[in-house]
């Protein structure tokens, strides 16, 4: 009997570190989300200190809606899908708090692994696209530039958004 009951005590506890472990990796992927949408890094100039982002040139740390490519309508797709990956991977975020505490075990974190997909698929399909039209064309941005942090974290969020949301999807039946 006292074996049994510290077997079930180790097994939640294992459980709640995990939970609290992806909760956290949650949390970092909206302020990266948040920070590679915002920020206007995207491209940055091997040459002057400039760089790009999906809203603004930065040139010499002055900043203008000046962008010579904001007309295209890549750049518009790109800025939408971003914006729906944050609403998507806030709103999974607040349901994924929700099931915790309201939702029988069988059916707990199933939407939420479901809304985070779709925040994945938002940013594959949004990174994608900037990179097939933007990464590496000198004619829309400098000479000589490298792909800046927010395109970098863009990917990063790429990835964490997928394993989070994939482990929602096998925690529902714990």
């Amino acid at each position: 009997m006292k074996n049994s009951l510290h077997s079930q005590i180790t097994r939640k506890v294992k459980m709640l570190v995990l939970l609290a472990g992806i909760f956290v990796v949650h949390i970092a992927t909206v302020i990266m989300l948040f920070v590679s949408t915002i920020a206007n890094v995207w491209v940055v100039s091997d040459v002057v200190p400039a760089s790009a982002g999906l809203w603004k040139n930065c040139t010499n740390g002055d900043c203008s809606f000046d962008l010579t490519y904001g007309h295209e309508d890549a750049l518009k797709a790109v800025q939408a899908f971003m914006i729906l990956a944050i609403i998507f991977s806030v709103i999974s975020l607040l349901v994924f708090v929700f099931q915790l505490f309201t939702m029988e075990k069988g059916n707990r974190f199933f939407l939420s692994g479901a809304t985070m997909l779709v925040c994945w698929l938002c940013i594959m399909v949004g990174v994608s696209i900037y990179t097939h039209h933007y990464a590496n064309n000198s004619e829309t941005f400098y000479e000589s530039s490298h792909h800046g942090y927010c395109f970098i974290l863009t990917w990063i969020c790429f990835c964490f958004s997928f394993i989070i949301g994939i482990l929602y999807l096998v925690l529902r039946k714990k």
